[in-house]
């Protein structure tokens, strides 16, 4: 079995430059990809900036940082795909766009390359139909910070071979993680558990019941949670989490998965949580 050597990455957004970071500074080079010069600059920005308060927090020498950094190298142009040992796409969570990327990948990369996605809810059989290498073709959904986070969700296709599973579980290791392999179902494991608290602790907030704070310190300090419910949205967007439970409802067809009309509406106005600077808090830009 072939030891992964170098990752292309597609997205250079939060989770693709936390991917390339996580890769580069285990010895892995990376590949990142996106549609133009000011995401790819952005997204090494952010690597650069992480790096960086690694080094102050004497987590990481000078020079481990600089070699991590020479280790990512960025493109917009998918041949760059072609030697690489797997491809890890991380573009927003939109089954029309990861079609896309995914099919532009499946035609450059090597036969033997191993396609994944780190969507964390879209089936994954249904983005390996898309490629003509089904047999190697796996979810590896990341968590966000990816360098800090030590899970990775290795998630099996219909098709997913076993070869398949034992090399990407290899090169999560090789980043520190710790895998745990799944059958291909909405949400998986850790997101089919926790999208749906969420959006009931929206329930809660929307009915009167507590207010933002007093929801997030009862979950803090009555089930020790590190980050209260609402605090955690903002941290994850609160149109990815409405995209997440807009799977859960449809793909199940069980309304204890509709997405809470606040979450809806607060979407719709642009409050998306940190990114956008507000929320279910306010953040300064």
């Amino acid at each position: 079995m072939s030891t992964i050597a170098t990752v292309g990455v597609i997205g250079a957004g939060t989770m693709g430059n936390g991917i390339a970071q996580a890769c580069a500074v285990s010895g892995i080079k990376a590949v990142m990809i996106d549609v133009g010069d000011a995401q790819l600059q952005k997204g090494v920005a952010a690597i650069a900036g992480s790096l960086e308060r690694l080094v102050k927090k004497e987590k990481l020498c000078a020079a481990d940082r600089d070699a991590a950094l020479a280790r990512v190298t960025t493109t917009a142009d998918y041949a760059a795909l072609a030697g690489v040992d797997c491809v890890i796409e991380a573009a927003t969570e939109n089954p029309q766009l990861k079609f896309d990327i995914l099919r532009k990948a499946d035609a450059i990369a090597s036969p033997q390359t191993i396609l994944a996605t780190n969507t964390s809810s879209i089936s994954i059989t249904q983005l390996a139909a898309v490629t003509k290498r089904p047999e190697r073709f796996v979810g590896m959904h990341f968590f966000n910070p990816v360098p800090m986070m030590a899970l990775v969700e290795l998630i099996r296709g219909l098709a997913t071979s076993d070869e398949t599973i034992g090399r990407v579980s290899a090169l999560a290791k090789a980043l520190g993680k710790t895998p745990i392999v799944v059958k291909n179902s909405p949400g998986f494991v850790v997101n089919r558990l926790l999208c749906p608290m969420l959006n009931e602790a929206i329930f809660l907030y929307s009915e009167g019941v507590a207010s933002a704070q007093e929801i997030d310190e009862g979950m803090k300090l009555g089930c020790n949670h590190p980050i209260g419910p609402l605090a955690l949205t903002d941290m994850v967007g609160l149109d990815v989490l409405l995209a997440v439970m807009n799977v859960f409802h449809a793909d199940f067809g069980d309304d204890k998965y509709r997405p809470a009309p606040l979450l809806r509406e607060m979407v719709a106005a642009g409050w998306l949580g940190r990114k956008s600077g507000r929320g279910f808090y306010t953040y300064a830009k």
